[in-house]
């Protein structure tokens, strides 16, 4: 195979055309002529996408690998159309020194399926007590630029000053898991009337927002970024809403979990919906999905969380907090954005690609679609439709929260640095990938 000629792909949703990709970059988009062995993919139908960016995956390697490791984790983000993905630094061990990112970072580019940049941690340990190597990580090979404790929050002020005048000095940025933890002892679901007929501690929106409120604060009096991590609440958005009308430098991101479910699927103590933050009520679904529309939240991001069987197939109190979700997110924002008329796909692009790119600082995704650009691309079905079964999955662990339910979309296919990792719905093969993304390395 010299290349990839994508034929008659609609371009973010709009005009049709043909993409040549060749040396692992995009070299026509418009007309193009098939050389006599390039790998001719029929895009009849198929909407062309900037290959989709996620800052927020958890990918359990080192340490967890029972739940996920960077090979299946990486396996599930190109099934979903995924050519990037930022790893969470809650690993055994912790990722915060320069050696453990460099890890994870090379196991991304000898398994080849998408571009892993580790996420540091701000403390050693996620302890919140003592700042992580942030310079060093962010000196490494690895190249980091975001750094988060997310699962625990930072909850010292002065240490979460500390973070954000230091990563100042490389362009980092500080992701902010915004729980106020004095607030949150114990809580199990969003706080409210069901919280109480159920007799779940409740989670109250104030132990989100009160952070967010003092951490735009610290960005403003440090002159450096932050950015929000899994924003679940209306009155979160109006924080954000406020701080970016004041000039402060905050990005914020929703998952899609928060896109769709409410509180109301704890009904049934099924833990497949414990999630932290937790979902929370209808009126906040339908103020996150305004946000995105509007501006104020930047990204959509998965927080994809995997877990085994057995963390989830216990009582509600005993269970982890945590869903996957990488095969499902554009699935999810076309029916939560798309479909309602909410946002087109160049605004999914500039959501699940270009923007969580530029937060990241990660290079190729700036100038998406065109020639001379590093080839990442996704091509989706919109019109086709899929009910979602654990069984399916590509990932080690099968905590979806939509088992039995439909949604629209189909990634047909993925490609990552000019090399298909997806191609007709299914996953190339490892070998064959592995092979082709050391080809590129050489």
């Amino acid at each position: 195979m010299s290349g990839i000629l994508i034929r008659g792909a609609a371009i973010l949703g709009g005009d049709r055309a043909d993409i040549r990709i060749a040396d692992g970059r995009f070299v026509a988009v418009g007309t193009a002529v098939a050389s006599a062995d390039d790998l001719v993919i029929d895009a009849e139908g198929l909407v062309a996408l900037p290959g989709l960016v996620d800052l927020h995956t958890h990918l359990r390697e080192p340490g967890g690998e029972a739940s996920e490791t960077v090979l299946t984790g990486t396996q599930a983000a190109a099934a979903g159309g995924f050519t990037a993905v930022f790893a969470m630094a809650n690993t055994t061990p912790v990722a915060d020194t320069a050696g453990v990112v460099e890890q994870v970072e090379a196991l991304g580019r000898q398994h080849g399926y998408a571009t892993v940049r580790p996420i540091g941690a701000v403390t050693v340990g996620l302890a919140g007590q003592q700042l992580a190597e942030l310079g060093a990580m962010a000196s490494s090979r690895a190249q980091v630029r975001v750094f988060s404790d997310d699962g625990h929050c930072v909850a010292d002020p002065l240490i979460m000053r500390r973070a954000l005048e230091y990563v100042a000095a490389f362009d980092g940025v500080v992701a902010q898991h915004a729980q106020e933890p004095r607030l949150t002892e114990g809580a199990q679901m969003n706080e409210g009337p069901l919280s109480g007929e159920l007799g779940l501690t409740g989670w109250p929106a104030a132990a989100e927002e009160s952070i967010i409120a003092r951490d735009v604060l610290l960005a403003e009096h440090t002159q450096s970024r932050l950015h929000v991590c899994h924003v679940s609440t209306a009155g979160s958005v109006d924080v954000v809403r406020w701080a970016k009308a004041r000039g402060i430098q905050v990005t914020a991101e929703v998952t899609p979990h928060h896109l769709l479910l409410t509180d109301e699927t704890a009904r049934d103590y099924d833990a497949r919906f414990k999630v932290n933050p937790p979902l929370r009520r209808a009126d906040d679904v339908a103020a996150l999905r305004a946000a995105v529309a509007d501006g104020t939240i930047d990204i959509v991001a998965t927080d994809h969380a995997p877990h085994p069987d057995e963390s989830k197939e216990c009582a509600w109190s005993e269970a982890a907090f945590g869903m996957v979700g990488l095969e499902s997110a554009l699935s999810v924002v076309q029916h939560a954005l798309v479909d309602t008329g909410m946002l087109d796909w160049a605004a999914v692009a500039r959501v699940l690609s270009t923007t969580p790119a530029r937060i990241g600082r990660l290079s190729g995704y700036a100038a998406p679609l065109a020639v001379g650009e590093p080839a990442h691309v996704t091509l989706v079905d919109p019109a086709a439709s899929r009910t979602w079964s654990p069984s399916e999955l590509r990932g080690r662990s099968r905590n979806t929260p939509y088992t039995g339910i439909t949604l629209p979309g189909r990634v047909v296919a993925t490609v990552h640095g000019g090399v298909p990792t997806v191609l007709d719905g299914a996953l190339v093969d490892a070998t064959t990938v592995a092979a082709a993304a050391a080809g590129k390395d050489r």
